[in-house]
């Protein structure tokens, strides 16, 4: 069985604002557990506290309560930073730097030897798609090509574990996939990925387990292979007919159509009352011109389990995420 990389129970983070020194409580006893050779998607909303979590584990804040390990070593942890790539959602790369410079620059200081280190940042460089811009200055560089050069800079010491806050951000469609595609290889390779992201589709491609926060507490957490097995919960049913009748009938069963001309698209909710409409349907002589069963989605069960009327309004500005100087 897997070994848990990084294991965190009853995580806990308060911070004080203003004057008056009010207590902003972001994170509230959160807790999960990432398995070795996972991917792993940890998700929420806007303010739901999951940049908080992250530098909580990467030791640049600390915790209010709770403890995380990563590689069984108790955060803060000099010895497991040493295994751990970390690509934070806004890097800041020294703009008077090149790419180069600066991949070089993390490589050293995360020990890897003057020996090895450029052949290792051409290596990554390349890795990421920035190799053509690899010694232009840094201020001249695209947002998303400084993207591109903050997850070079966490490849470069060859990481058991890849930590990344929001890696798609500021890519386009095709640097999109080709970071889907590096974290697959990354992940043949035998490492393990952390990352927290908006794009639930590719979570939903990749990733084995999930971790979904909402105003600073989980509330799903699991492996997405059982967390979305249920069967089918509704029925896509199109069927050409010009008469409003069959409309009316579908209506009087519970069900919701849309009509395009001929083409009347029924939803229709479990999986038992489908064979009734499909009886009906031949009844009337109408022609069935698809079926198609719709199983729930990442999507479905983030908006169902991750937002709600209680999360708008007033009581989303006390949820927001407060930068590491608040603390």
């Amino acid at each position: 069985m897997a070994q848990p990389l990084i294991q965190v129970s009853d995580l806990r983070k308060e911070f004080r604002h203003g004057l008056l020194r009010k207590r902003v409580e972001a994170v509230k006893r959160v807790s999960f557990q990432v398995n070795e050779g996972d991917i792993f998607g940890f998700l929420g909303p806007n303010g739901a506290g999951k940049t908080t979590t992250i530098k909580m584990l990467t030791g640049l804040i600390s915790p209010t309560s709770g403890s995380a390990q990563l590689f069984g070593k108790s955060i803060p942890s000099p010895e497991a930073m040493e295994h751990i790539g970390f690509l934070p959602e806004n890097p800041y790369v020294y703009p008077y730097l090149t790419p180069r410079e600066f991949v070089e620059m993390c490589g050293r200081l995360s020990g890897v030897s003057r020996k090895s280190i450029r052949d290792r940042t051409r290596q990554v460089l390349d890795l990421v798609g920035i190799l053509y811009a690899a010694d232009r200055p840094v201020k001249r560089l695209s947002k998303g090509m400084l993207q591109r050069t903050g997850l070079a800079a966490a490849l470069v010491a060859d990481p058991e574990l890849l930590i990344l806050d929001e890696p798609m951000s500021g890519l386009d469609p095709v640097g999109r996939k080709e970071v889907r595609d590096l974290i697959l290889s990354e992940r043949a390779l035998g490492r393990t990925i952390f990352f927290s992201t908006h794009i639930l589709t590719d979570v939903e491609t990749m990733c084995d387990q999930v971790t979904i926060l909402r105003k600073g507490e989980v509330v799903v957490s699991g492996r997405l292979s059982e967390l979305l097995r249920d069967a089918a919960q509704r029925t896509e049913v199109v069927v050409r007919s010009e008469s409003e009748a069959f409309d009316a009938w579908c209506q009087s069963a519970g069900h919701a159509t849309q009509r395009v001309r001929d083409q009347v698209t029924v939803e229709v909710l479990g999986k038992d009352k489908v064979r009734p409409l499909l009886q009906h349907v031949l009844d009337q002589n109408l022609d069935v011109v698809r079926v198609m069963p719709r199983s729930e989605t990442l999507e479905d069960l983030f908006v169902r389990e991750a937002i709600s009327p209680k999360s708008s309004g007033a009581d989303e500005s006390s949820a927001q995420e407060p930068d590491i100087e608040s603390s």
